[in-house]
């Protein structure tokens, strides 16, 4: 950014004023709040964290400096749940993410499901590919059994996340089937759980770190002189 473009000082002590009234108007929201899903509060904590992201913006901007704090936006949360009280029914949503780390074992696997299937079309080599052998394989498994056997599978888990949302009624049969995710309210969301790789960047790089440290001192240790450890140890992995 040019030096014409940066933000002045007095811009950036403007937005650190912003951020202070923000956190008062948050405070005293929360302390007046009326239940758990307060519009007002909601609406104040939207508003700290738009007050908190243009000063950590321009403090950047201007320093090169940012803040030790972050603060997530209201695309992050979820508004506050307007639902019927005692939902009649209720929508799944769940999106699994894997990578495919072993091409090979993908394609070995989708071989031994397409050589016991009788009704295979003979001389059809499907599992020869890897978009084939995905085909076999969540065609021959349910969701669940590919996620707990994702390593046998040669997959490797990426993020998750499952929603829940509540309706008044079951939707017609077919309705949905097109766009499943289309026409999701979440404000009908009752519930969600979010799985991912950052937050292990968070929270475990240290502790991983040390702990691999100390891993591979003991491996070390008991090799004879004669020995080399050519192998990295497996990395410890927190399970959700």
């Amino acid at each position: 950014m040019s030096d014409a473009a940066q933000p002045t000082a007095a811009e950036v002590r403007a937005a650190a004023e912003a951020v202070k009234t923000a956190l008062d108007r948050h405070l005293a929201a929360v302390e007046r709040r009326s239940g758990e899903d307060d519009p007002a509060v909601y609406e104040a904590f939207n508003q700290l964290a738009a007050a908190a992201e243009a000063y950590d913006e321009l403090l950047y901007d201007r320093y090169d400096e940012v803040t030790p704090f972050e603060i997530p936006g209201a695309d992050d949360t979820l508004p506050p749940y307007t639902g019927p009280e005692e939902p009649s029914a209720l929508s799944v949503l769940i999106r699994r993410d894997y990578a495919v780390a072993e091409p090979q074992r993908l394609m070995a696997q989708a071989r031994r499901i397409e050589a016991a299937d009788d009704e295979a079309e003979v001389g059809a080599d499907v599992a020869g590919t890897v978009h084939g052998a995905l085909g076999i394989l969540f065609g021959e498994f349910e969701a669940d059994e590919i996620a707990s056997r994702h390593k046998e599978f040669g997959l490797e888990e990426g993020d998750s996340t499952l929603w829940v949302t509540a309706a008044d009624e079951s939707a017609e049969p077919g309705e949905w089937l097109e766009a499943p995710f289309d026409e999701v309210d979440p404000q009908q969301v009752v519930c969600r759980f979010d799985v991912s790789a950052v937050f292990d960047d968070e929270f475990d790089d240290d502790d991983d770190d040390d702990e691999v440290a100390e891993l591979e001192e003991d491996l070390d240790a008991d090799l004879p002189d004669d020995e080399e450890d050519d192998g990295e140890p497996e990395r410890p992995r927190a399970d959700f």
